[in-house]
């Protein structure tokens, strides 16, 4: 009995050491993503950063650099944070659903690190077909499926008007990104002075109005 508790601890020892590394290399790779972009970065440069002898330790706890900048992608943008349990918001309102769903997606605003990571990556998407196919599959699309599904789901039950669902997640959708990317990239003044919580709101209601159902 007292062996079997001691390897339990054990155990539950090293899987903690073992997730607390695995974050630790996740942060740094940030870091190093986010100066240097996803193709530029190399493995000795995120070990250095995360304080790790050897680059090669790094395929230990992930398959290769593809798989990093995965779990980077979905482990430090909220919104994908959000979506690893999508069938929680899935049995929520639409009010309440897509006030969590657009408010996850504007919480990237208050990591500046994460700011650099996607404003780089997302450059570096446009000149280099791979990464822009790595990315969309990690994060836009899988987004955008999901937002797709819910809003079908709402409209089967009949709380949303019937239009097609693709079009209504870009009405949603694409006003946050438009004001994302004026704050974050262009840093135009309006946006950047404007309250996010409101600027979701009015997005929210505007919406909302217009898929209410046909009486």
């Amino acid at each position: 009995m007292i062996d079997q508790s001691i390897n339990y601890t054990m155990t539950r020892r090293n899987d903690e050491e073992f997730e607390e590394r695995r974050q630790r290399i996740i942060d740094a790779a940030l870091h190093v993503f986010a100066g240097k972009g996803f193709e530029r970065a190399t493995n000795k440069e995120v070990a250095q950063a995360a304080g790790i002898a050897s680059p090669g330790l790094i395929y230990h706890y992930f398959k290769d650099k593809a798989d990093l900048f995965r779990q980077v992608v979905e482990q430090r943008v909220p919104l994908l944070q959000l979506l690893a349990h999508p069938e929680e918001l899935m049995a929520l309102p639409p009010e309440e659903a897509l006030t969590r769903f657009g408010r996850a997606y504007l919480r990237i605003s208050e990591n500046r690190e994460a700011v650099a990571f996607m404003k780089l990556v997302v450059g570096e998407a446009v000149r280099r077909p791979a990464v822009a196919r790595l990315l969309d599959e990690i994060g836009p699309s899988r987004a955008f499926r999901f937002l797709v599904l819910y809003l079908e789901r709402q409209m089967d039950a009949g709380v949303l008007r019937r239009v097609d669902p693709a079009g209504a997640a870009r009405s949603f959708f694409g006003p946050l990104i438009v004001f994302l990317v004026t704050r974050e990239v262009l840093q135009h003044p309006d946006a950047t002075r404007a309250d996010p919580e409101a600027v979701l709101a009015t997005s929210l209601d505007i919406f909302l109005r217009g898929m209410r159902p046909d009486p």
